[in-house]
């Protein structure tokens, strides 16, 4: 997101596929808030995310968009990026699943494939 929270900006594409790493590049994301302070800040991602079948049936592979606000990030950050996650979502294709996430935990690889069989079984992910 831009500085003045009227654009949504690309920070990174990377060819990396090791999901620790990118999980560590959200969760250390930050931003300067009015009072000049460094905060934790929301990011939104999309992400080739490679899993094993839990029935021992191979691996998969699924686009999936991700947003990341952190409970503890500013107020206003979390209703910017609230607002315009339906808009950004509309204008990606490919997009198999997506993904709410607001702490460490929800962004642990196992979490994830967890909330993948949750959609695939029909019911809403966290």
């Amino acid at each position: 997101m831009s500085d003045d929270y009227k654009s949504i900006l690309v920070e990174e594409a990377s060819k990396n596929e090791d999901w620790e790493y990118f999980r560590e590049k959200l969760l250390s994301a930050r931003s300067v808030q009015k009072n000049g302070q460094m905060a934790k800040d929301p990011r939104y991602a999309i992400y080739d995310f490679h899993y094993q079948l839990t029935d021992g049936e191979g691996y998969r592979n699924k686009i999936v968009f991700l947003a990341w606000s952190p409970d503890d990030s500013g107020v206003k950050p979390k209703m910017v990026y609230a607002s315009s996650k339906g808009s950004l979502k509309k204008s990606l294709d490919g997009i198999a699943y997506d993904f709410q996430l607001n702490d460490s935990e929800d962004i642990e690889y196992d979490s994830i494939v967890k909330n993948i069989s949750r959609a695939k079984a029909g019911s809403s992910a966290p």
